[in-house]
C-alpha cells in the first residue's frame, strides 16, 4: 500500500503541494492515518508534472521522502499548475529501487497506483503480459504490479484511439476482474493525468477499496482541485470518492463522478 496525492489549479511551487500541508505526503510517510497493510511509507517517493511543452516529467527516488537532500531545493525551485505525488510502501517481495518507484509516464500520461494485486507474479502478471503488444511489454522496466497496470491501460488506449481514459479504465477493471476470479484480491486506486485533466479511481476487487478523497475547497489551495489518499489539511471540505467510481477534475468544470 502507498499514499498518493494530486493537484490541479493555479501555478504553485512544489513545496506548497508536497511538504507544506499539515498532513502532507511527508507526514503521511511516517504517520499515515488510513493505511491498511503497513505502518509507514518509507520505500521511496516521487512526483510528476508537465513542462512548458506539455511533456510529462517525473522525479523518483527509492529513499524515504524525509531523507532526500534534494527535496528542499526541488520544492522551492519547481513550479507547475499540475502535480502528482507518491510515497511507497512496497509489497512484500517487491524490490525497492528506482525502476519500481512511481509515478510512471509515457509520451502523454502520468500514472500512479495505490494498492496491490494478490498473487500477482503467480497468477496475473502472465495474463497482463500476454495481453500486451511487444512494444509496450518491452518498455516495462520494473517488476511491480503497478507498472504492469500502466502498461495494460496504455495497451487498451492504443487498441482504440477514440476511447476515453475513463472508459479505458473501466475496460481495464473488467479485464482484471475476469483474470482474478472470485477469490483473488486487488486494491486498485489510480490517479492519471493527460496534462489537462486529473482522473482518480477508487476501486477494489474482492476487497474493500482503499481510501481516496477529493476537494475543490481548501484554504491552502484557492481555486484548485485535489485528490489524496488522506486529506492533506483539516481546513478543506474533503469528500470521499465513492467506491467503484472515477472522479474527473478539470480547471473549467466541477468534479464529475462516473461509476466504473
Amino acid at each position: 500500500m502507498c499514499r498518493i496525492a494530486a493537484y490541479l489549479g493555479q501555478t504553485i511551487r512544489l513545496d506548497q503541494f508536497l511538504t507544506r500541508p499539515s498532513h502532507s505526503l511527508v507526514v503521511q510517510s511516517y504517520a499515515p492515518q488510513e493505511l491498511v497493510y503497513a505502518k509507514v511509507n518509507a520505500d521511496g517517493y516521487g512526483f510528476g508534472w508537465y513542462n512548458s511543452e506539455q511533456q510529462p516529467c517525473n522525479y523518483r527516488s527509492p529513499m524515504p521522502i524525509w531523507s532526500d537532500p534534494n527535496l528542499q531545493n526541488l520544492g522551492r525551485g519547481l513550479e507547475s499548475s499540475l502535480w502528482l505525488g507518491f510515497i511507497r510502501s512496497a509489497t512484500e517481495g517487491s524490490s525497492v529501487n528506482h525502476e519500481n518507484t512511481q509515478p510512471f509516464y509515457d509520451d502523454e500520461l502520468l500514472f500512479m497506483h495505490n494498492g496491490y494485486i494478490e498473487n500477482f507474479n503467480s497468477q496475473v502478471r502472465r495474463e497482463i503480459s500476454n495481453y500486451l503488444s511487444n512494444d509496450i511489454r518491452a518498455a516495462i522496466q520494473g517488476t511491480t504490479d503497478s507498472e504492469y497496470l500502466f502498461a495494460l491501460l496504455r495497451e487498451i488506449l492504443n487498441n482504440d484511439k477514440e476511447l476515453s481514459i475513463e472508459d479505458a479504465c473501466s475496460q481495464m477493471q473488467k479485464l482484471l476482474a475476469s483474470w482474478l476470479g472470485n477469490d483473488t484480491k486487488a486494491l486498485l486506486n489510480f490517479t492519471i493525468s493527460d496534462g489537462e485533466l486529473l482522473y482518480a479511481i477508487r476501486h477494489g476487487i474482492n476487497h474493500d477499496s482503499p481510501s481516496l478523497y477529493y476537494t475543490t475547497d481548501d484554504d491552502l489551495f484557492p481555486d484548485a482541485q485535489l485528490i489524496a489518499s488522506e486529506p492533506l489539511t483539516s481546513m478543506g471540505l474533503w469528500q470521499p470518492v465513492p467506491d467503484h467510481h472515477i472522479v474527473i477534475l478539470s480547471n473549467d468544470d466541477p468534479p464529475e463522478l462516473v461509476p466504473l
